[in-house]
């Protein structure tokens, strides 16, 4: 399906018409029209029509949450563009923001609130300049059209977004394909590690989605530490998973092949390769 142009209400803006506008201009370029939508709008199947309309029907372009019951779950326009797209339920796992932004436009910031377990001026503690002139900018304008200000950063937004989500995926699909839990023995106990292998071409910035992976892992509670290719040399950083107390890499800090180890002893980088070496370091730092 391709869209000639995008419409959404005229008046206030939300979050989720913008972000569903933001996404949708990522994969249809085109103009932004600010009005109520017609009865022909509706029916045109190159007219995406976002957050107004009382239609949910992605087959013809329509994508409205208003008219859903108010004990359905919460959902809005920005969710329903991202069911579009395909990138639904890796964008609920990757963006901790999103479900707060769905319950936020379904549900109000009392209720919100109160799901989040914080006071109702905490939410508004977290807005900053950027969300409230953009959407301030954007409730006024009747139409953008490409190569202005506010259309060409909506477009920068929703091709970033995408690219995220997808990108966090292929990510994540890498690490689960190629990584090992090591259970690693000391005098002190036993411990789990994740161990990423290096392999070419190497992933700009290897220990990247380490902790996002292990998150939803069945063993991801039980892992202490983080071993993973040093994007700046040809040895291995060495981390703490969730600063786990009983990591403490100072303690290798004078061995001969360790390079780097930070005075607080959450990392260290080391120019060893060999995994029985990357091994003894671990049980040498175990506490």
């Amino acid at each position: 399906m391709t869209f000639s142009q995008i419409l959404t209400h005229p008046g206030g803006s939300h979050k989720d018409e913008f972000l569903a506008c933001c996404l949708l201009l990522a994969e249809h370029p085109v103009r932004i029209v600010r009005r109520e939508p017609t009865a022909e709008d509706l029916a045109d199947l190159a007219t995406a029509v976002i957050d107004v309309g009382h239609e949910h029907e992605p087959e013809r372009g329509n994508f409205d949450h208003h008219q859903f019951p108010k004990d359905h779950p919460p959902v809005c326009a920005l969710s329903l563009v991202l069911q579009h797209l395909g990138v639904y339920k890796d964008a609920r796992e990757f963006c901790d923001w999103l479900e707060p932004v769905e319950w936020f436009d379904t549900r109000g910031p009392l209720e919100t609130a109160r799901w989040l377990g914080v006071q109702r001026e905490t939410l508004f503690k977290l807005n900053s300049p950027i969300d409230t002139t953009l959407l301030r900018r954007f409730g006024a304008a009747a139409q953008l059209e490409p190569g202005e200000p506010l259309w060409e950063v909506m477009r920068w937004i929703g091709v970033d977004l995408l690219a995220f989500v997808n990108g966090l995926r292929k990510r994540l699909d890498v690490i689960r394909d190629i990584s090992e839990f090591w259970e690693i023995e000391s005098s002190k106990g036993t411990f789990k590690v994740l161990y990423m292998p290096r392999v070419e071409p190497l992933l700009d910035d290897p220990s990247a989605g380490l902790a996002r992976f292990l998150s939803s892992h069945r063993y991801g509670r039980e892992v202490a530490g983080l071993v993973y290719p040093d994007r700046r040399g040809g040895g291995y950083g060495l981390s703490r998973h969730n600063d786990h107390p009983s990591l403490d890499f100072t303690r290798i800090e004078d061995c001969e092949d360790v390079h780097f180890a930070h005075a607080r002893g959450f990392v260290a980088k080391t120019s060893a390769t060999d995994p029985a070496r990357l091994r003894e370091l671990l049980q040498q730092s175990w506490k």
